[in-house]
């Protein structure tokens, strides 16, 4: 196949509520590779397979355009388990962001919400699983009544995400194609739920799984595969066919795009186009445009260098910002572009004070808000830039992005200017003014300030970052020391109170709206490693860590609740300000840089895939906001 090198621009989406099959009609295309099997009647022709009302994707960019059918794409993944990217990737959800980061139906035809409480979804008619069974209300009844709530699938009851306050919702099933819950309070994290990398599944191909179901299907009648599978009951089994993100079940029907073919393990997968799918360009053409996803495991270690040589079409995961010179090197040769794409995080690497530290002496330390802002002013942070990023980067906070609309220039800029002076009057202040003579300050128990950093060692950017942040640290008498573990012992050292301090990716989602959830900004979960203890507190509801008791914490923890609480989006922005506000103030985390590149390779003869994008997990799940569906393979057109 040619391979044509092009320039794009961003690729925008309208997924219309519209009467599409009323458009075409009978000019909808028939898909070349499926044209065999509808001849002989394996399957049914265009017109029937799609929904009465399918999603309609257009394009109003000049130098994006609609497709064409056919070819096969190649990724790289670095173990199998990797295939649940293609779940990421594939991007249909209930209810999806689009690249404004607004929600919008997808899957749904429409839905309607009244005060955050009642959620009334309005599913496609004639919406069909990839085997062609129709995807019906019945399958979100199934979910609820059969697996949330029934106490062998589900001895905890339903997932977290579906309670508010501890209090389920009341799911009823009003038609075949409309379902409705209703909280008693808000719920505001229902939508982005639905709309996550990892979305909340709130239904199932109940045709497909009641088979393995004590309820539906009597034990004897699936003990042998109960016995061949070797789990050990019939929820056993169901368990292991019902793995709707991990992708690893080839039999299960699904919604996206793509579906598995192959059973794992394996070293390659291939996802096949689903011909069921709910999307249609402005030609009538179904979508997927590509036949087919080819998934190649390789050690992650040489995804680099096998993107490199050009063994992938379309390549960001495993790939880092240091891999650049060498991609670039090889475009020429082997017919690919390399494509810089923005990073969503916070701050590509983040230091992170360990506020629940058992060491009395590092406790009262990292607590006092003083230390921390003087660690902060003593990192020169446009020296990293230049070294590490060639000056490509953002000094920044570990804080929202210019692409939130929250960012303010403040939060970015709060104790990250390079001031040694005012970091050495902060620590004297501290009354941290005895010196050993190696020039390093003591601790008041006497022990030199010899701060041990916790690495997952798996990083030479981090070290890199370390070497510069020791050389100045030095200078306010602070020796730093990098500890590489495996990622469990890290994890286990920083959770059990051992570390100091820790070096890690910053926030996860660096460009929130008013509607996300600001639960990266309070301590909700263990795994925010500044306050482990207190995250563990609020998500075993009080039976394990312990509670928040620094004032602006706790007042922190105050507004994630009121938050939830909230029935405006006015409310919501006012309450992201002050807890930005205090995040910023307070220095919990220590950024260093953020805006750092992502490269992406791209093979000359992919299409549609922006040249200037937001690498981003959650929102954006990586390529998925951008609609793969919509990626074709062909010579480029105008």
């Amino acid at each position: 196949m040619a391979r044509t090198p092009g320039h794009f621009s961003l690729l925008t989406l309208i997924v219309a509520i519209a009467a599409v099959s009323t458009a075409f009609g009978a000019d909808y295309v028939e898909t070349p590779s499926l044209v065999d099997q509808v001849a002989a009647g394996e399957l049914p022709p265009v017109a029937e397979r799609l929904p009465l009302d399918p999603a309609l994707v257009t394009f109003d960019q000049p130098d994006m355009f609609p497709g064409e059918h056919g070819g096969e794409l190649r990724i790289l993944m670095g173990k199998s388990k990797d295939i649940r990217m293609m779940m990421v990737y594939g991007y249909a959800r209930l209810v999806g962001y689009n690249q404004a980061l607004a929600l919008e139906p997808d899957l749904l035809r429409d839905i309607e919400v009244e005060d955050s409480r009642i959620f009334t979804l309005h599913l496609r008619e004639g919406h069909k699983w990839s085997d062609g069974h129709p995807f019906t209300s019945e399958d979100f009844r199934y979910y609820w009544e059969d697996i949330a709530n029934d106490s062998e699938l589900s001895p905890f009851g339903p997932p977290k995400l579906l309670l508010v306050k501890g209090d389920p919702p009341t799911v009823e099933i009003l038609d075949e194609l409309t379902v409705r819950y209703t909280w008693a309070r808000p719920n505001p994290n229902f939508l982005p739920a639905l709309a996550g990398a990892r979305p909340l599944f709130i239904y199932r191909p109940a045709h497909y799984l009641k088979q393995f179901h004590g309820k539906y299907t009597p034990v004897e009648a699936i003990q042998a595969v109960i016995d061949q599978t070797g789990t050990r009951n019939w929820a056993g089994l169901h368990h292991r066919m019902d793995h709707p993100y991990k992708s690893d079940n080839p039999d299960l029907p699904v919604l996206q795009p793509w579906k598995d073919t192959t059973p794992p393990p394996a070293d390659r997968f291939v996802f096949e186009r689903n011909p069921f799918y709910h999307r249609v360009d402005i030609n009538g053409l179904q979508l997927p445009y590509i036949d087919r996803v080819v998934v190649n495991i390789a050690d992650n270690k040489l995804v680099p260098a096998k993107a490199g040589a050009g063994d992938a079409d379309l390549q960001g995961r495993y790939l880092r910002f240091d891999n650049y010179t060498f991609l670039k090197a090889s475009e020429e040769r082997n017919d690919y572009q390399v494509r810089l794409w923005r990073t969503a995080r916070g701050s590509q690497i983040a230091l992170y004070p360990n506020l629940n530290v058992t060491d009395p002496a590092w406790r009262e330390l990292v607590r006092d808000v003083r230390f921390r802002r003087a660690l902060s002013l003593a990192i020169d942070r446009v020296e990293i830039n230049e070294v590490v990023y060639y000056g490509l980067a953002n000094e920044a906070a570990n804080m929202v992005l210019p692409e939130s609309p929250l960012f303010r220039e403040e939060y970015r800029d709060a104790w990250a200017k390079f001031d040694l002076d005012e970091a050495n009057r902060l620590l004297d202040e501290l009354g941290l003014t005895e010196r050993n003579n190696r020039g390093l300050r003591l601790l008041p128990d006497g022990r030199p300030m010899e701060l041990v950093i916790e690495t997952a060692g798996e990083s030479t950017e981090e070290t890199d970052v370390l070497e510069l942040i020791h050389d100045s640290w030095v200078k306010i008498g602070i020796k730093p020391f990098a500890k590489p573990s495996q990622r469990e012992v890290f994890r286990n050292r920083i959770f059990s109170g051992d570390a100091v301090m820790s070096i890690w990716s910053g926030l996860d989602n660096g460009i929130p709206t008013p509607d996300m959830v600001p639960a990266e900004f309070a301590p909700t979960s263990q795994v925010h490693l500044q306050w482990p203890q207190w995250g563990q507190h609020f998500e075993t509801g009080g039976e394990a860590g312990e509670p928040p008791d620094l004032p602006e914490v706790q007042r922190l923890m105050s507004l994630y609740v009121a938050w939830e609480q909230a029935e405006s989006a006015e409310q919501r922005e006012a309450i992201w300000h002050e807890m930005l506000s205090i995040f910023a103030d307070q220095v919990y985390t220590i950024g260093v840089v953020s805006g750092v590149r992502q490269p992406v390779v791209v093979a000359n003869d992919l299409h549609n895939v922006p040249t200037e994008g937001i690498y981003s997990w959650d929102p954006g799940a990586y390529f998925g906001i951008y609609h793969p569906d919509t990626f074709w393979l062909g010579p480029e057109r105008r």
